[in-house]
């Protein structure tokens, strides 16, 4: 196999004409540049310079070894440069997964972000409802996926938590319900009321039933929308009442019904990125999550109705 090391010096070679002029542009000793030039020749099984009288011309085999030199260094350049695009978070490839109440608010403007400061670095999104997208991150199929769950939520089976932002729960009533005149309620008005599930079973839904079991009731879920935008609509006909995430509030709410503010106590949901632990993050996406942060601070959901 041909020493790439060497053939940078045949090229050195070649360029300056002469082994000594070669061995000085390098820093070596004109004895040194000729081992390495025999060396050269005896892996490649051919003569790779003739003399031309104080100097050296490359042979046949020394000029295409040279052009082939020529190219390497090139590319050798060029993986250089890219690395440090790659170093310097200019360049990079992440993939994520997002549940899609947080699109709009969240994502969208954590890309726009990411795009100004790093237009190099390319982001694949998939949504993942009603999918697990933990599993995506352990498999290394996506590098980052946005979850609800506990607040303070610690590693576990490889994969760390980064807080991003408390979603909080609002109370959605139809426009003329008996409870709309106030700008904000107690869990326990909401006891014997008639309740829209606006999400099935899970991290979700845990929030509401939490709060509901701390003000001491359990609410009676009269119907199952599975997503917010009609769980708006049963609320809207007078079916029920039901709590909605600000972030699923995001696009607004429908006329004819009103958003309070709900507490005693206040349901909250916590949206984290789960990335992988144990390994360096990478620029790249070390970018996007300091895009997520920014966006999740910058007070993108919905403030709640304080009038009728």
């Amino acid at each position: 196999m041909l020493d790439m090391r060497r053939m940078q010096i045949l090229r050195a070679v070649v360029t300056s004409g002469s082994v000594t002029a070669a061995a000085r542009n390098l820093g070596y000793t004109p004895s040194a540049v000729s081992q390495q030039m025999a060396a050269l020749e005896k892996e490649a099984g051919i003569a790779l310079l003739e003399r031309n009288g104080r100097g050296v011309r490359p042979t046949d085999a020394g000029r295409v070894l040279t052009e082939y030199a020529t190219l390497i260094g090139r590319h050798a350049a060029e993986a250089e440069t890219a690395l440090a695009e790659l170093r310097a978070g200019r360049k990079g490839r992440v993939s994520m997964r997002y549940f899609a109440t947080a699109g709009a608010p969240l994502v969208a403007p954590a890309l726009a972000a990411l795009r100004h400061e790093q237009p190099g670095v390319q982001v694949e999104l998939k949504l993942y409802e009603p999918d697990d997208p933990v599993t995506e991150v352990k498999a290394r199929r996506a590098d980052v996926a946005l979850v609800v769950g506990p607040r303070d939520r610690a590693e576990e089976d490889g994969i760390r938590y980064v807080h991003l932002l408390d979603d909080r729960y609002r109370a959605v009533l139809p426009r003329g319900h008996r409870l709309a005149e106030r700008a904000v309620l107690e869990m326990t008005d909401l006891a014997e009321e008639a309740w829209v599930a606006g999400e099935t079973p899970g991290p979700c839904l845990d929030p509401v039933l939490d709060a509901c079991a701390a003000a001491g009731f359990t609410p009676d879920f009269v119907v199952e929308s599975g997503d917010y935008a009609t769980a708006q609509g049963f609320v809207a006909a007078g079916l029920g009442i039901t709590l909605i995430p600000e972030l699923g509030l995001a696009a607004g709410h429908r006329p004819d019904v009103v958003v309070r503010e709900v507490r005693g106590p206040e349901p909250v949901r916590a949206i984290h990125a789960a990335v992988r632990a144990g390994s360096p993050v990478q620029p790249a996406l070390r970018g996007l999550l300091e895009a997520l942060r920014v966006a999740a601070g910058s007070g993108g959901a919905p403030r709640e109705e304080t009038s009728p």
